[in-house]
């Protein structure tokens, strides 16, 4: 891949049960080696340097400025990936599930 930049492209999304309430009460966020891009449910593109990085993915309620409610994390890498990464992050369906990442291959 050389030095070309590459994307991590995360799907997040929340059970279907709750999506109305999470969708107008939360904003989920994605979190880069230690570094917060906001994110939408679902698609969130964020650039990234070739290599290896932790991701991790949480939400907070609106007006919350350090809250990270079902927070899960993993690390990935951009050395196999022509020029983006794809992950999907799932909230569980019950009140107090956390995120599970999956592969996507779309």
């Amino acid at each position: 891949m050389g030095d070309r930049a590459a994307v991590v492209e995360v799907q997040v999304t929340p059970p279907l049960v709750a999506a109305w309430f999470l969708r107008l009460m939360t904003h989920p966020v994605i979190e880069i080696d230690g570094k917060e891009y906001a994110a939408t449910w679902g698609r969130s593109r964020v650039p990234v340097t070739p290599g290896t990085h932790r991701i991790a993915v949480f939400f907070r309620y609106r007006g919350q400025r350090s809250a990270r409610l079902a927070e899960a994390d993993r690390e990935f890498s951009t050395a196999e990936a022509p020029s983006a990464v794809r992950l999907t992050a799932r909230l569980g369906p019950r009140n107090g599930s956390g995120f599970r990442f999956e592969d996507s291959r779309s």
